[in-house]
């Protein structure tokens, strides 16, 4: 940080040398209104994003993780996500997750991460359109909405509504600022010398590093463009630079994360970096292309250039972007071989350790996502109740030797007792991921969902404990006995048991899918599995009745067993009905939206 302050205070100590033009300048004023103005500017976009992300958070990452698996479409999707949220940087955290959650691959990322780039590009189309004088407007407007509005959608386009007012209100306060610097010779020279591409790709690196924030340097520029200070050849080297510079900003938010976000960090800079040096020998030709293509004001000298050159510098920075995405996308299988060449997978040593793999502590203050891993690591609940599940009746029809056996590495019961500890891990550290997702400022339906969520953690380390908890003294109990169920009641025990199986493998279906179709096949066989489990009970008891040997022998074991499932079974649709409640009231919201 250091070096960068000292680079930049050595390229501007020309400004402060003595000059006649320099007495006329309030340098105390003109620094406070440019970094007011920059602060205002960078605080109205934090806002400005965070109610857009509010608003369509939910809807952008179903949208993402429905639309990507085709390059073309992943590529336009960035582009209008970023659009729409403002915030590249937040559309990249979404990716993050999702590749993280399973949602899509690391190379299907790849596309959309190119269309975040275009998206940001809008942010430089509107500061063009100098809407700045509607900006107390923007604010008042906005600051009536998030006030006065019962609606959590109303509340949150008002504080983008006002954030979009307050970030012109910045640009305004940098544009007054800089107007005595039109007639200031040596910060005309200082302009000028930004001509030279090396220099301005250096500046706009240094620069967007040191704010953190490409759309903000972006805005600075155009606002120089605005004053007459800047040409379009000084221009685009800057624009070039910020997007080097923005990559700083992904590094140092993929620090502490975890592999995933590291590789969309080194993509991005790949990206971006490649760009640069693909565009950075044709900036004449780039240069000619925006002028042809940007209207032509009447004129002369500054003030011409204070016409024409902010409309020019954002259309060359889009035109930049489209292209460097349409050029790298038909290659994101290449990109992605290299980025994992870069960071390969790390060697995982398989163990009884239990630990997590989804939840990540950076995403709890975006509630949409932390939401969204929170889903996918009960997903893996789900997974390992069923291996505790699918074990569950073999050692009841096989004796000692037998079960030695099939597991002659681990036992049975070792196998159960690790799955076990891993569910109660999970639960414990899952519930604990929701309660501080819970802490954050939430939509109703996302706080409804959160604690929906927390009850079928619930009732998930209920199954295992069942599965768990009451096996033990069943195996042995059975051991003792000595005597094998009855053919028929053998039969009844291993058909209900696939039953229940299939339930679990239908609530993973639906857990994963998130199809209401499969919630309610879930429910509907439930009531048939009641059904067919008091049949199944009288048939045993008729067979007790009859003086069938095994089947007085083995009496207590089997109606226990055949008591377990059911409760299994029970559970297993208490999460199925929890999970059509959190669909039923999404779709609620949507249709009242």
């Amino acid at each position: 940080m250091k070096l960068i302050v000292s680079i930049l205070l050595f390229s501007i100590s020309p400004l402060f040398a003595a000059s006649e033009a320099a007495v006329d300048i309030n340098w105390t004023f003109l620094i406070m209104g440019l970094l007011g103005g920059l602060s205002f500017f960078l605080y109205g976009m934090e806002k400005m994003s965070d109610g857009l992300k509010k608003v369509a958070g939910d809807r952008m990452r179903n949208i993402l993780a429905a639309l990507t698996k085709h390059r073309v479409v992943g590529l336009g999707l960035g582009a209008f996500v970023t659009m729409v949220i403002q915030s590249s940087s937040a559309t990249t955290v979404m990716l993050v997750s999702f590749v993280q959650a399973g949602l899509m691959t690391f190379t299907q990322s790849l596309a959309v991460i190119m269309g975040a780039n275009i998206g940001t590009t809008v942010t430089a189309q509107l500061v063009a359109f100098e809407l700045t004088d509607y900006a107390l407007a923007m604010i008042t407007i906005g600051f009536m909405m998030t006030m006065f509005s019962k609606k959590d959608t109303l509340r949150h386009a008002g504080q983008a509504l006002m954030g979009f007012g307050v970030l012109f209100f910045g640009m305004k306060l940098m544009s007054e600022s800089m107007k005595p610097l039109r007639t200031f010779q040596p910060f005309i020279d200082l302009m000028e010398g930004l001509e030279n591409p090396a220099l301005g790709l250096l500046i706009g690196a240094l620069f967007t590093g040191l704010i953190q924030s490409s759309s903000a340097f972006t805005g600075i520029v155009i606002v120089l463009a605005q004053q007459g200070l800047l040409t379009l050849d000084a221009g685009i080297p800057l624009i070039f630079g910020a997007n080097i510079g923005t990559c700083i900003t992904a590094g140092l938010s993929s620090i502490g994360t975890v592999r995933g976000a590291k590789r969309v960090a080194i993509a991005h800079v790949l990206f971006n970096i490649g760009g640069v040096l693909i565009f950075i020998w044709f900036v004449p030709q780039l240069t000619d292309l925006v002028r042809w293509l940007s209207p032509v004001a009447a004129g002369s000298g500054t003030e011409k250039l204070a016409l024409e050159t902010p409309r020019q510098i954002a259309n060359a920075h889009t035109i930049f972007n489209i292209s460097v995405g349409l050029i790298f996308l038909p290659f994101t299988k290449v990109l992605s071989k290299i980025v994992f060449k870069i960071l390969p997978d790390e060697k995982v040593e398989q163990g009884v350790v239990p630990v997590t793999w989804h939840l990540d502590e950076s995403q709890i203050s975006h509630p949409a996502i932390a939401i969204e891993l929170a889903h996918t690591e009960m997903l893996r609940m789900i997974k390992i109740l069923g291996r505790m599940l699918d074990v569950f009746l073999r050692p009841f029809l096989a004796d000692r030797e037998e079960q030695d056996r099939i597991y002659p590495h681990l036992s049975l019961m070792e196998g159960i007792d690790m799955r076990e500890s891993k569910i109660n891990f999970l639960e414990q550290h899952v519930t604990a991921y929701l309660f501080k997702i819970s802490r954050q400022e939430l939509s109703d339906l996302q706080a409804e969902e959160v604690f929906a969520l927390m009850s079928m953690v619930k009732d998930m380390e209920t199954i295992g404990d069942i599965i768990h908890g009451r096996i033990k003294l069943l195996i042995a109990k059975k051991l003792r006995l000595q005597e094998p169920f009855s053919q028929q009641g053998q039969n009844e025990l291993i058909d209900f048991h696939i039953r229940v199986m299939k339930q679990i493998s239908r609530l993973k279906s639906a857990f994963s899918k998130q199809k209401l179709k499969k919630v309610e096949k879930v429910l509907r066989k439930d009531m048939k599995y009641r059904t067919l489990e008091t049949e199944y009970r009288q048939a045993h008891l008729v067979r007790v009745q009859s003086e069938n040997i095994e089947s007085i022998a083995t009496h207590d074991v089997h109606m226990e067993l055949m008591d377990l499932l059911k409760q299994i079974n029970v559970y297993i649709s208490e999460i199925a009905k929890t999970m059509k409640d959190i669909k039923k009231n999404d779709y609620e919201e949507n249709n009242e939206k």
